[in-house]
């Protein structure tokens, strides 16, 4: 069968993982690579069958608690082999003594009850068409740069299982991209990012305290990117407003995979999740 050999990614390995990802249709950002690595270098291992690429995951350890599981990829004439299996006992082991969190895809979900997770919701992929473009519709919505950093991390703890200070750093300023947020009393109320990704722009996170804070970002967002491109949001079905922010906008649903954990769901406003970061990182 030849030599198999099990191993941490380098940087660059990390365009490997994500044009995979982006043959399976899960139409990372553009310049995800760059950010992703920060969150936690040693996270991200690659399978090399005599010295061939052939499968990768990713186990990134946010803190001693939470960890997350995401780009489990093989390709498709090495799969059913067992190469999988032996990425996925590498990123556990990784990730042992943590609450894992991932997203599954639907034919994967049983092997991942199998492998202790539960299912905490469905994510649902949205996708629009920007058809009329506005100017940004609210001075309360401003560039995130007008929010101190500590003030953005505190709220971003309301809606995220684990602090990721270094992930966004880089996050918010990334190449094509743009991060804004909106303010209530000059207090934060909620933020959101949109980027560049295969075939349109990605929004992720939106987090916002209300419906009404959540439309004003969402559409100063889409004010940033040309007349008719396609957008999409990864979306929690069990947030109504979220399901109805996304009918206000004529998006549909294109993709689905459900959020699973391997112990007691996160202490999260998963009310103010109008769109999760990624479905790569959580």
């Amino acid at each position: 069968m030849g030599n198999y050999v099990i191993r941490s990614m380098i940087h660059s390995e990390l365009d490997i993982a994500l044009d995979w990802a982006k043959q399976e249709g899960w139409r990372p950002g553009l310049f995800d690579a760059e950010h992703f690595y920060i969150a936690d270098p040693n996270g991200f291992f690659i399978g090399l069958l005599d010295d061939e690429p052939i499968g990768c995951i990713s186990g990134v350890k946010y803190s001693n608690d939470f960890g997350f599981i995401g780009l489990y990829i093989v390709k498709a004439e090495w799969r059913k082999q067992g190469f999988g299996l032996q990425l996925w006992q590498a990123a556990m082991h990784y990730l042992e003594g943590c609450n894992v969190g991932l997203d599954g895809v639907i034919e994967q979900q049983p092997n991942y009850q199998k492998s202790g997770f539960h299912t905490f919701c469905r994510h649902i992929r949205y996708q629009g068409t920007l058809i009329n473009k506005k100017p940004i519709p609210s001075s309360d919505v401003v560039s995130i740069d007008a929010i101190p950093f500590d003030d953005l991390l505190s709220y971003d703890n309301r809606y995220f299982p684990a602090p990721r200070a270094g992930f966004l750093q880089l996050w918010l300023n990334q190449k094509q991209g743009t991060a804004l947020a909106v303010l209530t009393e000059s207090r934060i109320s909620g933020y959101g990012v949109i980027r560049a990704c295969d075939g349109g722009f990605k929004i992720g996170p939106l987090f916002a305290d209300s419906a009404i804070d959540a439309e004003s970002l969402l559409s100063a967002l889409l004010s940033c990117i040309p007349q008719n491109s396609y957008f999409f949001m990864d979306i929690p079905e069990l947030n109504q407003d979220a399901l109805q922010l996304v009918t206000n906008h004529a998006m549909q649903p294109v993709f689905e995979t459900a959020r699973m954990y391997t112990k007691n769901n996160p202490a999260i406003d998963l009310n103010g999740v109008f769109a999760v970061t990624s479905l790569e990182l959580g």
